[in-house]
């Protein structure tokens, strides 16, 4: 067995046998690491029920009607103030030829049995479908969900006993409380109350009890404001003192936390939920106020629990289904949820290979307004949930009045998830009493709905009164549920003066983790030379009976085979396939996501190979060694920024042990994920100290492929670090932000990543012809033992004595001027190349600058135009850190990254490059 050393500061763990995944069909749905083909359920319709139905074919047509279109009739609208007429002409029993007399056989529903009047089976049909409950699955994919459906609406049973009935009223009872409390205590505050809602927790209770049942181990649930704090303090057992303490302006976290905090409705918690002596733990993640898009993300932390603990895609065998440990729960707002493009996209996520985490379950909180604009204004489709229909997903409507029916919904759609492993909506028909916020008037805009909200009872009355009415409570029961809670409340109220908030970060699977450190590191991400030889033969080697396409065969495989024998001139490509199959040796598990990213944009990477008679598909990383721990996933993603970045921060929120690394397809794409960077990935872990390795490719370079090919527009996110002007940095800046221009530079960031015992996510300005220039190549020493990330790489050309001028760059534009200068033999020049920028490289640079003492002049030159690029960024620190006085040399200002013709391209070339070497002396 190869002999494994040291690795960075960690030692290589013990290889464990793992199977090898067989070849499968790319395009066929089939896949790899990571993707199992799903078994489509099917179902035969005994031959007794297809013959009832066709010898009462016109009764049939009716309860298919009923089936199809009950949902319009239905009375799921607890404020229809419009009172509109529902007159359906589908139901009809003239519309098919019959009459109210006829008989009928009414074992046509599931679960009945009997020949009666029609109108005795209008009667049942109206209640099961046309009443405060109804449902749309008519659209489902397969007779097998057709007919389950079918079946478990009009056979199933839900029925409630006391005990139950009463614990739905005290956590009604609560909610209210919890309200009434608050208002009080707190009159100024934006909570996003319940009032309105207070059945949702209905939902809640029913849905840990299922799970419990069911043996999923844990919940991973995204959660809009509305009623969170209700839940929070009721049902996930954050203890009101320390969302008391966040109304009060103090933190959530201890003084020690390095954090800014958040507002409360955005606060995160994991909680064991005991039900019927088993548990379940709830983890709520953190959202921003774009509230959608906490959703893929939360797919993403579930898809890494199913990772970690290796359930279905990641199983030895078949024995386990995606889903059966880990449930994904979105609870959405309504105008949010059809407003808002990231659901489409995360929507899109739920069955795509590598992405699925075997069905989710949504509830979304049909408020019926949003902000103040009515439902019609807010969308263009009838139900909020119509966007489900995109994945024929189910949908099932309920009144909020209803917390009874609610926990029927509850049990189907849990029902369903579990036979189907696929997404499935509960539409929760409730209500605002108090505006989009409790500082709202929603009068303005809405008179007429709020003169009917304001004029009804809430809902846990109008349930503890038909309780007492049928006798299963009594009014001293209900005063001393509510008296009992307020008195709770009062007590947590009074704690909030000696509260102190306890750690919650750095626990569990990051429990090896710290923050970084207020200093500079450098770390050994070196790797013995004989295992990277291994690595590399192997990235490119395929099975004897593997059709390889002919083209990969003369240059990727060959030349690769002759670089990694040499140890010299390896390319961008062969050093990410170091990195990642070093680690892969290590046992830790790479995670590439993006648009076509197992072939790479610029067809350079083909880390997944295509059989060109079979399409089978091959990952050569994944078959290095055959007692090798770690494996590539690679996951072609779908047409999505947004929703798959939100996945991916996700993956690598969960375990800070695997390399999660996204691509973008262009630099600039990353634009549409632009609320993902800003409210998680640049901002998550000093609002929440929630920290994350998520590394973002984005190629950049001037290529003349014009403005929406050429800038990853890293000028954002230099502004989005919190990194200092007048001091120095340390490893804490909340984004590392780099531009290496060399497959060593490169190979070391990935491995860096997660070698540190610290996470911080990697913004990589990563080339488009750097892949392929000859310039840009590396030796095999510069990947062994010792080596490391340079954030400054000097110039080993000038002779220092002679430098007058030094010229400082960041990416690729170092090569071109290089070749120039070069080419001019200009001998008074050096070039000094800043591949970090965050941290703001001080020492190194200064101990470049201290190698030429005759230097006068310090020329910061870019490709980029002025307002963009780093030179707004770097400026003030060469100034205020430095002491030197940069001079800029680059393109002009412009609104436009980029121009659109080489007439213009080529001009603006030989301007930058001109500039720092000729024209400033």
């Amino acid at each position: 067995m190869f002999a494994l050393g040291k690795v960075g500061t960690r030692q290589l763990i013990k290889w464990k046998e793992l199977r090898v995944y067989n070849r499968v069909m790319y395009n066929s749905g089939a896949g790899v690491f990571g993707h199992r083909p799903r078994v489509v359920n099917e179902t035969d319709i005994p031959e007794d029920v297809l013959v009832r139905r066709y010898e009462n074919c016109r009764a049939q047509q009716l309860v298919n009607a009923y089936r199809t279109h009950g949902h319009l009739k239905a009375t799921i609208d607890n404020v229809d103030y419009k009172n509109n007429i529902k007159d359906i002409k589908e139901l009809s029993i003239s519309r098919y030829g019959l009459t109210a007399s006829d008989p009928v056989d009414l074992a046509l529903l599931y679960g009945h049995n009997g020949r009666q009047p029609l109108e005795n089976l209008v009667e049942k049909l109206e209640k099961i479908y046309c009443g405060p409950i109804s449902y749309e699955f008519s659209y489902l994919e397969t007779d097998a969900e057709r007919e389950w459906f079918m079946q478990r609406i009009e056979s199933g049973s839900d029925a409630i006993d006391k005990d139950r009935r009463i614990e739905i009223a005290k956590e009604m009872l609560h909610s209210q409380t919890w309200d009434k409390f608050v208002s009080v205590k707190f009159p100024a505050v934006k909570r996003y109350c319940g009032e309105g809602a207070e059945s949702l927790l209905t939902f809640f209770s029913t849905l840990f009890r299922l799970t419990t049942s069911e043996g999923v181990q844990q919940i991973i649930l995204a959660m809009a404001h509305r009623g969170k704090l209700n839940a929070l303090s009721g049902l996930l057992q954050c203890p009101p003192v320390k969302i008391f303490r966040k109304f009060n302006g103090q933190p959530e976290f201890p003084d020690d936390s390095r954090s800014v905090c958040d507002i409360a409705t955005h606060l995160g918690v994991s909680s064991d939920i005991a039900v019927n002596g088993k548990t379940v733990r709830v983890s709520l993640i953190n959202n921003p106020s774009h509230l959608e898009c906490a959703n893929p993300v939360s797919m993403g932390k579930t898809r890494s629990k199913q990772l970690q603990y290796r359930e279905s895609d990641y199983s030895e065998d078949a024995s386990s289904s995606m889903g059966d440990k880990f449930l994904n729960v979105q609870v959405h707002g309504d105008a949010a949820f059809s407003g808002q493009g990231v659901n489409q996209e995360t929507l899109m996520l739920s069955r795509a290979p590598h992405f699925d985490v075997g069905g989710s379950l949504h509830i979304v909180v049909n408020n019926q307004l949003g902000f103040t604009q009515p439902a019609e204004r807010g969308r263009s489709s009838r139900y909020v949930t119509d966007l489900a229909k995109s994945i024929a997903a189910p949908v099932i409507h309920v009144n909020a009045d209803y917390p009874e029916l609610v926990v029927k919904a509850t049990n189907i759609a849990f029902e369903y998830q579990r036979r189907f492993r696929k997404d499935v909506f509960i539409d929760y028909n409730c209500f605002r009493r108090l505006g989009h916020n409790e500082l709202d008037d929603p009068t303005f805009t809405n008179p007429l709905l709020y003169k009917l909200i304001n004029s009804r009872k809430t809902i846990p009355d109008l349930y503890a009164d038909n309780l007492v009415k049928e006798g299963v409570l009594n009014d001293a029961d209900i005063k001393s549920i509510t008296e009992e809670y307020t008195k709770y409340l009062q007590q947590h109220y009074e704690a909030v003066g000696s509260y102190k908030p306890e750690v919650t970060y750095y626990q569990d699977q990051w429990s090896q983790m710290t923050a970084a450190p207020f200093a500079v590191e450098t770390w050994d991400t070196g790797v013995d030379e004989g295992l990277l030889k291994m690595v590399g033969q192997a990235s490119v080697q395929t099975p004897a009976d593997f059709n390889i396409h002919t083209h990969l065969a003369r240059t990727h495989v060959k030349n690769r085979l002759a670089k990694i024998s040499e140890g010299s001139q390896l390319d961008w490509a062969t050093a990410e396939a170091l990195a990642f199959g070093s680690l892969l040796m290590e046992g830790r598990h790479v995670r590439l996501s993006g648009e076509d990213v197992g072939r790479g944009t610029f067809s350079h990477r083909h880390v997944m190979l295509v059989d060109q008679v079979t399409e089978s598909i091959y990952i050569p990383l994944n078959h290095i060694h055959e007692e090798q721990k770690g494996f590539l996933e690679v996951a072609n993603s779908i047409l999505s920024e947004e929703a798959v970045l939100g996945f991916e921060y996700g993956m690598a929120f969960d375990c800070p042990n695997n390399l999660i690394v996204w691509e973008a397809q262009f630099g600039d794409f990353y634009t549409g994920a632009q609320i993902i960077v800003d409210t998680y990935v640049a901002s998550g872990e000093v609002k929440w100290v929630r920290s994350n390795g998520l590394v973002m490719l984005l190629p950049h370079g001037y290529d003349g492929a014009a403005s929406e090919h050429s800038s990853c527009r890293i000028e954002r996110f230099l502004q989005l670090t919190d990194s200092k002007e007048t001091a120095p940095d340390s490893e804490n800046v909340c984004l590392h932000v780099v531009n290496p221009t060399t497959p060593a530079q490169y190979f070391h960031l990935l491995r860096r990543q997660v070698v540190r015992n610290y996470r911080k996510p990697l913004v990589v300005a990563s080339p488009k012809v750097l892949l392929r220039l000859a310039d840009a190549v590396s030796p095999l020493s510069e990947f062994a033992p010792g080596t490391h990330f340079k954030p400054v790489i000097g110039d080993h050309l000038a002779e220092p004595i002679k430098v007058k001028r030094i010229i400082f760059v960041c990416g690729k534009h170092y090569y071109e001027l290089h070749k120039e200068r070069v080419k001019a033999k200009i001998d008074d020049v050096a070039i000094i190349r800043v591949e970090g920028l965050t941290p703001f490289p001080l020492q190194a640079l200064q101990k470049e600058l201290n190698k030429y003492p005759n230097a006068r002049k310090f020329i910061w030159s870019q490709e980029e135009h002025r307002n963009m690029g780093a030179w707004s960024f770097v400026k003030a620190r060469f100034e205020n850190l430095l002491g030197r006085r940069l001079v800029y040399a680059g393109r002009a200002e412009a609104a436009t990254p980029a121009v659109g013709t080489s007439s213009l391209h080529r001009p603006e070339v030989e301007h930058i490059l001109r500039e720092p070497l000729y024209n400033i002396k």
